[in-house]
């Protein structure tokens, strides 16, 4: 074979989550009762935005799992084909250009010079210190100065039209595809996306995948021949490590969200159910685990780890492996440090319910507890497990890039974004300063972390029951307010077109007294 494949422990923990997430969403669909909430996330135009940026996320950092070991042009004494010890993945493949296309340092975005200036040999054999050209950026270019601005606004363009062009192509088949099931036309179907009467707003989904492939498009037509963010210290493209952080951002908030939720479910469950001195035991963990800094606890455990690696180096075959253990770690010391908060919420919610109607009727029934707990406890909670969980996906994934700014993080041969921030920590005190790196990391993270937020809250809105029967007070509410607003203009249209005055409800007809 020409390459051999690795999976990696965070890959195979990865792989897990994603056939997970496949089984419940076809057990969802089989379940009515399961699926109309999920429906109502459906509704939320803002949702359906945010679902769609992280559906490119998830994309990117899936295609950065599947994992690879290229073979060798020559083989062993054995005549067995020998493989790199570099791991790459389909990403790697994919942005071959973006990886190979390496410069000597700085270089400002969309530059075709350095950043800083260098001696070079002149013609004539004599030297000059000045901004350098390119390697790789740029070099396509005659004359930078008269062909830079044009030709990097005529490959922008040309993009942004094929990234278009493919945006329409992904709108006619939505469209063929809504007619075959709804037996409408396509005309109707298009009349009826962008007139919003669909239940799913795919006119937000489709504003969004423009501006998506628009961007893709523009910027894939760039990366060609230019650094699109600039290069940092060493040389490599800023896009290149911004894309490749995704992953570690992805894996820090599922897999630490998957670690968690067992501590939280059993014992917050259980603390609210049972009570007593059960409750009193599991209070006791939590606080005195609340009481312990984080940061400390983490940095402990991640040096620990980084310990027995550096003794036991026969382990690992790659370096790639090496640094997987230690995310893998890290993703269960931050599991065990933030399960109390979900732990907390869901024991006062526990409390609330055992003392329902039915729970007690299931009480006086004779039903264990075991049945109680995971026939009416579970299922009740678990709008607070999905709210939670996507909430705090967002602040694991800051999380990662402070631990990795203080050192305590992923390993730093492992490209995320708290690396890229320590980095241009240095960077921004230079002179002049390297400000693209860090504004690189932050763009996506803030977005990453952006459409998180606004998923987890149409998430909410949609499973929290308490806001649901809000919602639907006010808007009965509403109608009954507009119902009466409305007969009551009637009535004085009625009696205006009669010529006869309005009597209000609560004046008193009396009898004409009798002489």
């Amino acid at each position: 074979m020409p390459f051999k494949p690795v999976i990696l422990w965070t890959d195979a923990l990865v792989f897990l989550l994603v056939f997970i997430v496949l089984v419940t969403i076809w057990y969802v669909r089989n379940n009515e009762h399961l699926l109309a909430p999920w429906r109502r996330v459906g509704h939320s135009t803002s949702g359906m935005s945010a679902l769609t940026v992280l559906l490119v996320f998830i994309a990117i950092g899936f295609l950065d799992t599947l994992h690879f070991r290229p073979a060798l042009e020559h083989t062993n004494s054995q005549g067995e084909r020998v493989y790199s010890v570099e791991v790459l993945s389909v990403l790697d493949i994919v942005l071959t250009p973006l990886r190979t296309n390496v410069e000597k340092t700085y270089s400002a975005p969309l530059a075709t010079h350095l950043y800083t200036k260098e001696t070079v040999d002149l013609p004539d054999g004599s030297q000059k210190r000045t901004f350098a050209r390119l390697e790789f950026g740029g070099a396509h270019l005659q004359d930078p100065d008269t062909e830079h601005l044009q030709d990097i606004g005529w490959r922008a363009i040309t993009g942004a039209c094929l990234g278009l062009l493919a945006w329409c192509g992904l709108h006619a088949l939505l469209c063929l595809s809504m007619a075959r099931r709804s037996k409408n036309n396509f005309v109707q179907c298009f009349q009826a996306i962008w007139r919003r009467t669909t239940e799913i707003p795919w006119h937000a989904i489709l504003i969004t995948l423009a501006f998506i492939f628009i961007l893709i498009g523009a910027i894939a037509m760039l990366a060609v021949h230019y650094h699109v963010l600039g290069t940092d210290k060493v040389g490599q493209d800023v896009l290149y490590l911004s894309l490749k952080s995704i992953r570690i951002a992805l894996i820090i908030g599922t897999l630490t969200t998957l670690i968690m939720l067992p501590f939280a479910l059993l014992l917050g469950i259980t603390a609210g159910y049972f009570r007593g001195w059960v409750d009193d035991v599991i209070q006791y963990i939590y606080t005195t685990l609340n009481s312990i800094p984080s940061v400390l606890l983490i940095a402990a455990t991640v040096l620990m780890m980084q310990v027995y690696i550096e003794t036991h180096p026969e382990i690992f075959e790659t370096i790639a492996a090496r640094a997987d253990i230690r995310l893998l770690f890290l993703c269960i010391i931050l599991g065990i440090t933030s399960w109390t908060s979900l732990c907390r919420l869901l024991r006062g919610e526990t409390l609330k319910l055992r003392e329902m109607e039915y729970i007690q009727a299931a009480h006086a029934f004779g039903v264990s507890h075991w049945r109680i707990i995971s026939r009416h406890i579970l299922p009740n909670v678990m709008y607070i497990v999905l709210i939670a969980t996507v909430m705090d996906f967002s602040g694991l994934v800051l999380a990662e890039a402070v631990l990795s700014y203080v050192g305590v993080g992923v390993d730093p041969s492992m490209i995320s974004f708290g690396t890229m921030i320590n980095a241009a920590r240095l960077e921004m005190a230079r002179e002049p300063m390297v400000w693209w790196a860090l504004l690189a990391a932050f763009a996506f993270m803030f977005t990453l972390v952006l459409c998180a937020n606004l998923f987890a809250d149409a998430v909410q809105k949609a499973l929290d029951p308490r806001i649901r029967t809000y919602q639907y007070n006010n808007r009965q509410l509403n109608q009954g307010l507009s119902q009466s607003h409305a007969a009551t203009a009637t009535t004085q249209q009625a009696a205006a077109q009669s010529s006869i005055t309005p009597v209000s409800a609560d004046t008193v007809h009396r009898p004409p007294r009798q002489s």
